[in-house]
């Protein structure tokens, strides 16, 4: 495992700035297969993205981790727990899209910084300073108001948020590279994977036309790529800088949700929507102060 590095390299930023718009612009791919039920998307989400990270891992001859993590019965136990949220993460996600919930996925993902930095305040003990207890005030604050007064329940959000603040918890304790640790996942998920698609037979969107075959198939690649292109820059920056990239994908998220596919957002979350981007202005400020000074 190589430690966090205490500078930031222009490669590390062009890949994390990569993946962070291929992120963005995601939607405008599920949109694509919105027809498809969101199990079977992610089925091909799983299964194609196999051969992408294992030709990664051969290129780059991590082979060796791979088969000691899953020879490491502790290892292979929490890569279990770490795949099924990532699953449930990308089934929310999927769903979401497909049912013009666009702008729910993309509040999801503005408030998983906030319950992270809630999550190691709870669970690991972190200390919060005054201002990361004002971000997470304001947050908590705003989750509050879609409770009681969004037009409809904020499952959404709060589903992408919990999945992937605790895959993010748990995934510290896989002591695996960030490669391996993916192609890890994605075998573990290829069995159930594999089942559901025989299970789905004839009834499948795969194979029923050339188009949705090419892309379910391609559900893969835009699973991966941007995991992996991700994976590599974030090794190459400090965890400050990464902080403030990771909200270049829901920004994007929003602005296709909003301009591309005309979601309209109701009175609750045009109070929400602000006080998240206030949480994390004041969240971000001591950040850049800090990358300031480095």
């Amino acid at each position: 495992m190589t430690s966090p590095t205490d500078s930031d390299s222009p490669r590390g930023l062009a890949f994390a700035l990569t993946a962070y718009f291929l992120w963005g612009f995601l939607p405008l791919y599920l949109k694509l297969v919105d027809h498809v039920p969101a199990a079977e998307v992610v089925v091909h989400r799983v299964l194609w993205s196999v051969p992408v990270a294992g030709a990664l891992l051969v290129i780059t001859r991590r082979t060796k981790d791979l088969r000691e993590a899953l020879m490491n019965p502790r290892m292979l136990g929490m890569a279990c727990i770490t795949a099924a949220l990532i699953s449930i993460n990308w089934g929310i996600y999927v769903w979401a899209v497909a049912n013009d919930r666009t702008i729910d996925g993309a509040l999801g993902y503005y408030v998983n910084p906030l319950f992270s930095v809630l999550m190691g305040a709870v669970l690991l003990g972190e200390k919060l300073n005054r201002t990361q207890m004002i971000a997470v005030g304001l947050a908590g604050i705003a989750v509050v108001i879609l409770f009681v007064a969004a037009a409809r329940p904020p499952w959404v959000p709060m589903g992408l948020m919990l999945s992937w603040g605790f895959y993010a918890y748990f995934k510290k304790s896989l002591p695996i590279g960030p490669n391996q640790g993916f192609m890890l996942e994605v075998l573990i998920l290829s069995v159930p994977a594999l089942a559901y698609a025989i299970y789905m037979g004839p009834n499948a969107n795969f194979g029923a036309s050339a188009r949705d075959t090419a892309l379910l198939v391609g559900c893969g690649v835009v699973t991966a790529v941007p995991l992996l292109v991700y994976a590599n820059g974030a090794k190459l920056l400090r965890l400050s800088t990464i902080a403030i990239l990771q909200y270049v994908a829901p920004t994007m998220i929003f602005l296709v949700a909003v301009f591309v596919f005309k979601e309209e957002i109701d009175p609750a979350r045009m109070v929400a929507f602000p006080l998240i981007w206030a949480a994390l202005v004041i969240y971000s400020v001591p950040l850049v102060r800090q990358m300031r000074r480095a």
